[in-house]
């Protein structure tokens, strides 16, 4: 036997521990997810797509990457999961319309007054009741996938680049300024959206138990994150048109 063969056929017993070793992992990070998803996503078909995930963080592991295997992978397995999500993608293109439309009227309200967009006030700029404007936030934070480390329009995350040797140095100063924006702006939501959004993404707590910590139905919590993320993303449309002009 060649010694290159030899070493391919060690890395892939390698791959295969490392695989079994964390298989439980998978199913951690599936029934997390899960735990912020509709009732309809199987957690057996994030669990198959996190298997994936974990496969070919095994087989492009290497222990000069900067990161343990359990990080790496996690971030492997958790966006082989997110990009099953976004392929059968259950929400109507009607969510994501009246979801844009809802960021729109808020920046434009929120422009106008120089003060927070109030519930009734973007309702009114969009033409709807104060319920159907809470529809819509629901449904907004429902098929809302990606997490706070989401860049603007990419597929991967800052971490999964962290952890990447082909990492693009100018992509990460792009990275480094959003998140800088998105901390100020996080920093600048009301008090009460500022705490779901900080027991939901730093505390983990799912719906139902911020639920309990604010006194409020689930649904509520949904309607405020949805709403949080709403203005988070009609707040930084300008830093995303301030970085589009800088690259052109």
């Amino acid at each position: 036997m060649s010694v290159s063969a030899y070493e391919a056929g060690r890395k892939g017993q390698d791959a295969g521990t490392l695989v079994m070793r964390h298989a439980e992992l998978v199913k951690r990070i599936a029934y997390h997810l899960a735990g912020r998803l509709p009732a309809s996503v199987e957690v057996d078909d994030l669990i198959q797509a996190g298997m994936l995930g974990l496969l070919e963080a095994a087989a492009n592991f290497t222990a000069d990457r900067g990161a343990s295997f359990e990080t790496y992978a996690g971030i492997r397995i958790r966006g082989a999961m997110l990009d099953a999500l976004r392929k059968l993608d259950w929400a109507p293109r009607s969510v994501h319309r009246k979801a844009r439309a809802a960021a729109a009227a808020m920046r434009e309200v929120e422009c106008e007054t120089g003060r927070e967009a109030r519930d009734g006030d973007v309702a009114q700029r969009m033409g709807v009741s104060v319920a159907e404007y809470h529809h819509i936030m629901q449904d907004a934070a429902s098929c809302r996938l990606t997490s706070l480390d989401a860049t603007v329009g990419d597929d991967e995350s800052p971490l999964v680049r962290a952890v990447d040797l082909k990492a693009d140095p100018f992509a990460d100063t792009v990275d480094e300024g959003f998140k800088r924006a998105l901390a100020h702006a996080i920093t600048e939501l009301p008090e009460r959206e500022k705490l779901v959004m900080s027991l939901y993404y730093e505390e983990e707590l799912n719906l139902k138990e911020i639920g309990a910590v604010l006194k409020v139905t689930e649904s509520r919590v949904c309607q405020l994150h949805g709403q949080a993320l709403t203005r988070l993303k009609a707040r930084l449309s300008s830093w995303r048109e301030d970085a589009v002009d800088t690259t052109a």
